[in-house]
């Protein structure tokens, strides 16, 4: 479990939090669908089991770490560090908050106990966040945390009925390690 602030906690999925995801992402459903292409894969507490068990199985693989954010003790988003290219020692943060929790910093401290993992831990030297162009909330986040922004990725991500384009940011262990000191 990571605590990046002391009413925020990030931990594992269990199969028990299946019915608190899904109904997450039910009362979500519009606003992230806005931004996030699998919606459509989850429809029912199953899916969501489904989904928590798979991370489980990356997580132990090392191929990920996908955790739950907890906001005062309450279910609120998930944050995840996927696609871990070990060879390369670099991957991606992907993240989703409940609408009734964003602009409280909560995303922000998050990404920052993730990306200090990612570094401090895993030992990546370089982690990415993409960003759909249109999503100023989502982008937000990775400015605020000093990532550099590399380039926009044309069509890169299809959206339901149509392709998105998403800015790639990026930051570098030896740049986060001067931005934010231990």
């Amino acid at each position: 479990m990571l605590s990046p602030a002391p009413d925020i906690n990030l931990r594992v999925l269990l199969d028990r939090d299946a019915p608190d995801l899904f109904r997450l992402i039910e009362k979500n459903r519009t606003s992230l669908r806005t931004w996030l292409p699998w919606l459509d894969s989850q429809i029912s507490v199953e899916n969501s089991l489904d989904f928590i068990r798979a991370t489980r199985t990356q997580n132990e693989r090392k191929e990920a770490l996908t955790l739950a954010i907890y906001h005062r003790g309450l279910l609120c988003g998930i944050i995840s560090v996927h696609r871990i290219d070990w060879p390369n020692r670099s991957s991606m943060i992907g993240y989703w908050l409940s609408e009734d929790q964003r602009g409280h910093g909560i995303m922000t401290e998050s990404c920052r106990a993730v990306v200090n993992h990612g570094f401090n831990v895993l030992g990546l030297h370089r982690i990415e966040i993409r960003c759909a162009t249109g999503n100023r909330k989502s982008q937000a986040i990775p400015e605020r945390l000093g990532f550099h922004k590399d380039a926009v990725l044309r069509d890169a991500e299809w959206l339901y009925d149509h392709f998105v384009d998403l800015i790639v940011y990026s930051m570098l262990a030896p740049e986060w390690r001067k931005l934010h000191p231990p």
